[in-house]
Order: C-alpha cells, then sequence, then structure tokens
C-alpha cells in the first residue's frame, strides 16, 4: 500500500516525500481512510507505530478544503497531549506536513512565557496543540476561542489519566461544540479509559495496530539482577563495556534521575538529567543534546516516557522499574520504533522483585534475566521497602505464574472490541 492510495492531496504527498517515506504504517493505513470519511476514531496504538502522522495527515487535509488565505481565523482543530515535549513534536509534525498548506498552527504549554503565545492565538490559527493546564489558562483569560472546533484529537490519553489532567480535559470539552470529530489514541487501555471514551465517541471506528498493554515486538527485553548499590556502577559497566552511543535511562523519582546523571559524569561518561522540576529550556536543551550525541546519557522520569520522538533509539535502560507495569511498556516502546530495532535492559534489585512479576504478568512473557559477572546479587541483602510501590518477594522467580492472566476486556456496551493485527 502506498500513501497515493489512501487518498492523500498532491500538497501532502509532496510533503510525506520529502521526509522520506513511500509506505504507510499499519496504524496509518487504517486511521488515515476512517479519519477522511469524518468518523470518531478510538486508537489503541504504542509509541513509535506512526500514530501522529496517522492522524496528522487526514486532519490537515479535512480542514485544507475550508482554508481561509486572509483575515481572522478560528481554531478548527484541537490536538491535547499530556507533555510539553509531546506537544512540541506534534506541533513540528503539523507544520512539517502542513508545510503546503495555508493552514496556521500554533502549541502552547507551560514552563515558558504566556505573552508570545497570547500573541499568536490573537493572529488567528486553524490548528492548535496544547497541554490542557495552558490551555485553560488561555481560555479563562478570553484569549482562545474553541467554540468553533471541528476535529478534536486526544492522544495518549492514558497519560493524561495518569498526570491527573482528566479534569481539566472535561473543563476543556465543556467549551466545545458537540458537533465535532474525535479521534482518541491510547497505547493502554483501563476501565477510565472506557469511559471516558463513551462519554466522548460516537459510533467509534475502534483501530489497533498491537495487543493492547504490550511491549514492543522489535524489542529485545533483557533483565540484570543486581544489587541496589551497585546499580550506577553497572550501568557505567555496561555502557563502556558495551560502546552504548545513546541510551535513555529511567528513573523514579527527579532527584533520583539528578543523582544517577552526576555519578555518570563522574565516571566520564556525558549525561543530563530531564524531569519536571527542570526549566522548559534546560530540558529542550538537554534533549537536543542527546540527540545531537553531544549528551550520551539521558536520564528521566516517567514525564519522558511519552512523547520523546528519537528516530533509531537503540538503548533503553530501566535503572529503577516503575510501580506502575503499564509505565514500563511505555519506557521501553522509546526504542524498537517504526522498523527499527532496539534493546530495553531492566536493573533489578530484590527491593523490586514484585514489581517485575507485575510487568511479566502484564507483558505475558518472562523477560530473560542475565547476571552481569563481577556484579553477582548477594544473597544476604534483605528487600526494602519502595516508597509508593509494591512488597518484595524473596526471590527472583514469580511464584505461581502457572496460571494465565485474565484476558484483556473487550469493550462494554459497544459492538466492537480491539482487533488484533
Amino acid at each position: 500500500m502506498s500513501f497515493e492510495s489512501l487518498g492523500l492531496s498532491a500538497e501532502l504527498l509532496r510533503a510525506i516525500t520529502e521526509q522520506g517515506y513511500d509506505k504507510p504504517t499499519p496504524i496509518q493505513s487504517q486511521a488515515i481512510p476512517v479519519i477522511l470519511q469524518g468518523k470518531d476514531i478510538l486508537g489503541g496504538a504504542q509509541t513509535g507505530t506512526g500514530k501522529t502522522a496517522g492522524f496528522t495527515l487526514p486532519m490537515l487535509q479535512l480542514l485544507s478544503k475550508y482554508a481561509k488565505d486572509k483575515g481572522p481565523r478560528p481554531v478548527r482543530a484541537l490536538i491535547l497531549t499530556p507533555t510539553r515535549e509531546l506537544a512540541a513534536q506534534v506541533s513540528e509534525s503539523v507544520k512539517t506536513y502542513g508545510k503546503y498548506l495555508s493552514l496556521k498552527s500554533a502549541v502552547i504549554f507551560g514552563g515558558v512565557g504566556i505573552s508570545q503565545q497570547t500573541a499568536a492565538l490573537r493572529q488567528g490559527v486553524d490548528i492548535l496543540v496544547a497541554t490542557p493546564g495552558r490551555l485553560l489558562d488561555h481560555a479563562n483569560q478570553n484569549n482562545v476561542n474553541l467554540s468553533r472546533i471541528e476535529i478534536l484529537v486526544l492522544d495518549e490519553a492514558d497519560r493524561m489519566l495518569d498526570m491527573g489532567f482528566i479534569h481539566d480535559v472535561r473543563k476543556i470539552l465543556k467549551l466545545l461544540t458537540q458537533k465535532r470529530q474525535n479521534l482518541l489514541f491510547s497505547a493502554t487501555y483501563s476501565d477510565e479509559i472506557k469511559k471516558l471514551a463513551d462519554s466522548l465517541l460516537h459510533s467509534p471506528v475502534i483501530i489497533e495496530v498491537a495487543r493492547r498493554n504490550t511491549s514492543a515486538e522489535l524489542v529485545e527485553q533483557l533483565v540484570h539482577p543486581v544489587d541496589r548499590e551497585q546499580k550506577s556502577k553497572l550501568l557505567s559497566h555496561l555502557i563502556r563495556s558495551q560502546s552504548w552511543r545513546q541510551v535513555l535511562v529511567f528513573t523514579r523519582t527527579k532527584h533520583g534521575a539528578n543523582r544517577l546523571a552526576e555519578k555518570l559524569g563522574k565516571d566520564g561518561i556525558k549525561a543530563d538529567a530531564i524531569h519536571g522540576n527542570k526549566s522548559q529550556g534546560a530540558r529542550t536543551r538537554a534533549l537536543v543534546g542527546f540527540k545531537d550525541g553531544s549528551i550520551s546519557v539521558l536520564v528521566a522520569t516517567d514525564i519522558a516516557a511519552r512523547g520523546l520522538d528519537i528516530d533509531q533509539l537503540p538503548h533503553v535502560v530501566n535503572f529503577e522499574l516503575p510501580n506502575v507495569p503499564e509505565d514500563y511498556v511505555h519506557r521501553i516502546g522509546r526504542t524498537g520504533r517504526a522498523g527499527s530495532t532496539g534493546k530495553a535492559v531492566s536493573l533489578v534489585c530484590i527491593d523490586e522483585h514484585k514489581l517485575l512479576c507485575d510487568i511479566e504478568r502484564l507483558i505475558r512473557r518472562e523477560i530473560p534475566k542475565e547476571v552481569v559477572p563481577g556484579y553477582e546479587p548477594d544473597p544476604s541483602i534483605k528487600a526494602e521497602p519502595i516508597p509508593n510501590g509494591r512488597n518484595a518477594r524473596p526471590k527472583m522467580g514469580c511464584g505461581s505464574r502457572s496460571r494465565s492472566p485474565k484476558p484483556a476486556q473487550p469493550l462494554r456496551g459497544s459492538s466492537h472490541s480491539f482487533k488484533k493485527p
């Protein structure tokens, strides 16, 4: 299948070709024709599947049919994202693919001054990419009118729920007209997402390009059992001995990210941290340095588990396992993107054995374990509680795991269910 066969305009096809793409990804081939028909979508898509272009391209085409060349422009499409980084990257995609169309776009998020955003909004935009909190700030100051929205996109809706944005999202929905096209995308599917989808979507077409709550198929996963006090030394050893040049490392806390970046720096490894306490400028500089190779290790909290779009990222390391097993899927989804292979390594101490069991139960597979010589765990060390985490188990094994986990629930109240590829 080609992009031409999906019914996209010559202007969009030209922009796609300039980006070096010739064939759509599975979610693009499924979503684009449906969106062009004006239907609502509930998309189950992991990161790295080409989801952003999957909704950006048809949205641009629909809006371009009635684009205004001059004069004030009402906001006609709204894309809500959970993080600043994702908002910036979605906005870049809108500009990239819409470069030959007479549509205007803007992006607004917190952590930066509001005056430039206000000026852009008052000049008029067709497409607005925003994080929920900053959008409400502008709405409350009457800087933006959302009453003429034709297309609403909720990108990574599950992450919005995780980050506590659901109340802001519901406030925003009250500002929109009822007659609009709704596109909801989520990498995982919970009861809360189902509730949101039921209230938002009208007879949606349900699309899924990978089985729900599973890790990326092209990601090689490996666990290195290690004592908690040896983790940073083991990480430095792995980076050096295996000549890793670009590594995204996840920690549970902001302070932990800072400490690890400092330790790696003392070991002669160029590293920086990215998390919610960093200013937007510092986060942007760290990400730019990571992409251009001047920083080889980016240490991040889960705020960066979504929205970091890094081509062919080879390695992701879970320095600490996440408290929520679904976050593991999001973390390792930063590698193995768009057909590229990748490797996800988890450094697991005795405190985290229950977390590992929860992850393996979620992804329905056991992750291979490999002890690195010289970093063998000390069996005399006792497990310690993890703040906001799960109680540890005494052994690396997950006990009675012979029973299969409950199958994923289909959508209740709908004739559809998520389809397997």
